[in-house]
């Protein structure tokens, strides 16, 4: 369900796992959209809903993939449970508040389903490398991660919180504090304030740092600020770091200490797409097989969720906010935020499309 750029690529990825998917049906509100996407990907067989449950209680699917905004996630969830769905896929971030979060793990839990929601970018190559070599040793003990993401934490911080749990091992935070302000992008389809930055101690000792939004460090020219972020690692022998569109680099013992640097195939034209291949095949595994569990499990992703959570709760209360946060009786914090953080100054980012030409980096 939902036929969009996203939605697209999670076709994608379905598709090149032919032997464990069969698309079975596709859904949009957009009739246009579902004829486009039934001749582009040879669909034409599949049956079209524009409607949901419609879909599925005529086809009682096993697994169900909504690619929608964040306020339609926790019904999605519900309608999944309603008709004996046995996995779901989602994107990021997975609700608009810990409450409507922690009622779909709770939904999915009690009903055996097992979900994955899309923090797809650690299968990029230089991710991937990057995590081979700290596993590897070649930058000692892990003891600091910074997080910068140029967009509002609910458009990327979400993808580099998972990716820091997911470098370190899996290690959950123990605590945040965090700062917040800027109003503009609370009125986004993917809600949160302008701007963020907030630090948590891992149950290892890691310390993390994260920031997003417009105050972040620009490591790209501003055309290339959607996908400007960059997860760096520093451990006891050195330090690595990776980014979005493909740029890394490195300083550890097998560099001598030098800082070498380099770029692998860009995000837009080259990665985005094919990664979503292992993403799927990886989810059918875990559906098989519950020892396989999937990096990117409802239960990962509601821990980061909890973190860029209680960052801001932080920032709003003025106080350390200590991990898991067990009383949800709270106002919901994005309501908060619209009500208390005032105008500053700030400004939207601006999200490329691929609408407006610009010089492609790949």
């Amino acid at each position: 369900m939902g036929l969009g750029v996203r939605g697209k690529i999670h076709i994608h990825g379905l598709l090149e796992n032919p032997d464990y998917y069969e698309i079975v049906g596709l859904c949009d509100i957009n009739q246009k959209a579902l004829d486009l996407v039934s001749e582009t990907y040879h669909l034409e067989h599949v049956p079209q809903f524009l409607d949901a449950e419609e879909m599925l209680k005529t086809l009682h699917p096993e697994v169900f993939v909504f690619v929608t905004y964040p306020d339609l996630r926790l019904n999605m969830i519900e309608l999944a449970v309603k008709y004996g769905v046995k996995a779901v896929s989602l994107e990021k971030p997975m609700a608009e508040s810990l409450q409507e979060a922690k009622q779909m793990v709770e939904l999915c839990h009690q009903h055996g389903i097992k979900a994955v929601v899309c923090h797809q970018q650690k299968y990029l190559s230089q991710f991937q490398r990057m995590k081979k070599k700290i596993e590897e040793g070649v930058i000692g003990d892990i003891r600091k991660i910074h997080v910068e993401t140029q967009a509002w934490f609910s458009q990327l911080g979400t993808h580099y919180v998972d990716y820091t749990l997911w470098i370190n091992g899996g290690y959950r935070a123990k605590w945040v504090c965090g700062h917040v302000h800027g109003p503009v992008s609370l009125e986004d389809t993917h809600p949160a304030p302008d701007y963020l930055l907030g630090t948590m101690e891992l149950e290892n000792g890691v310390r993390a740092y994260i920031e997003c939004g417009y105050l972040s460090e620009a490591h790209n020219p501003p055309e290339y600020s959607s996908s400007d972020n960059r997860l760096t690692v520093y451990g006891t022998d050195g330090y690595m770091y990776a980014e979005t569109d493909g740029f890394w680099g490195a300083c550890t013992k097998e560099t001598n200490g030098r800082l070498v640097t380099g770029k692998d195939p860009g995000w837009r034209n080259h990665q985005q797409v094919p990664i979503q291949t292992p993403y799927y095949t990886e989810f059918a595994q875990w559906i098989e097989d519950d020892s396989k569990v999937h990096s990117c499990n409802i239960d990962t992703a509601y821990h980061g969720y909890e973190i860029l959570e209680g960052m801001c709760l932080s920032a709003l209360d003025n106080i350390r906010v200590d991990l898991p946060i067990r009383d949800l009786s709270y106002t919901p914090v994005l309501e908060r935020m619209k009500q208390e953080l005032p105008p500053c100054g700030s400004k939207k980012l601006w999200i490329y499309t691929g609408q407006t030409p610009r010089k492609e980096r790949d």
